[in-house]
């Protein structure tokens, strides 16, 4: 069971596009959570682009997650436009009254040729390739896909624009596994080179403040709302 870490780290990320002229105390909160589980993440599968729905422990980890933020105002909810993500999103956004918004730059990272592959054959069938995603993860450009630094390029724009659309307002952001993790990398101020570091549990919660231009890391892979569905029980992280 992954543990939140709360505390504040302040890092200066300014979004040099969109700057405007706002109040130091105007805060924009961002809640961003993965996905529930989906089969794959239980077969221990590439899935990237590949849409494949939650399973039933997902849809668990999503009512829970609707329970997580049940006295939360929320008045956004934004999702990668693959279903397990939309899914996760809609159990919180229904209740609520608000329409999900499907936005790309949250879309999971393209795997290229590993998608749809097991674990075990992407070992066997890329072993150099595999052994360096564990140890430099910031130097592998998957074939026929995407690399860490592309990824984080159009996820931060996109939280960049989610920001700048929100003052003073919290909104939610569901996505993905890398995607969370390299946008926590960045809002803290971590190159890509730490992104192993960083734990991201299915429905894992973190939260960020952001005003005057500041990140405001406040939580980090929260998964206390899902003790009844994974008590004691150690999640690998894929």
């Amino acid at each position: 069971m992954g543990t939140a870490i709360m505390y504040e780290s302040l890092v200066r990320q300014p979004f040099e596009k969109n700057k405007t002229t706002r109040s130091m105390t105007e805060m924009t909160r961002v809640y961003l959570v993965r996905h529930g589980t989906t089969e794959w993440n239980k077969e221990e599968i590439f899935r990237g682009r590949i849409d494949c729905k939650l399973n039933d422990t997902g849809l668990a980890e999503a009512r829970a997650l609707e329970g997580y933020f049940q006295d939360v105002v929320i008045d956004s909810i934004y999702s990668s436009p693959l279903s397990r993500a939309e899914e996760t999103a809609r159990a919180v956004a229904l209740p609520r009254g608000l329409t999900v918004i499907p936005d790309p730059a949250f879309i999971d990272m393209d795997y290229g040729e590993w998608q749809g592959l097991p674990l075990k054959e992407v070992k066997e069938k890329f072993t150099d390739l595999y052994r360096l995603w564990q140890e430099r993860p910031q130097d592998v450009t998957f074939p026929g896909g995407e690399n860490l630094a592309q990824v984080r390029t159009r996820a931060w724009e996109g939280l960049g624009r989610v920001v700048q659309q929100n003052p003073g307002k919290t909104v939610l952001v569901v996505s993905h596994r890398v995607i969370t993790k390299v946008l926590t990398c960045a809002a803290l101020g971590l190159d890509d080179s730490h992104f192993w570091q960083i734990k991201q549990d299915t429905t894992a919660v973190n939260c960020f403040e952001y005003t005057g231009n500041t990140f405001i890391a406040s939580l980090i892979n929260d998964t206390c709302h899902m003790k009844s569905i994974h008590f004691n029980v150690y999640r690998k992280d894929f």
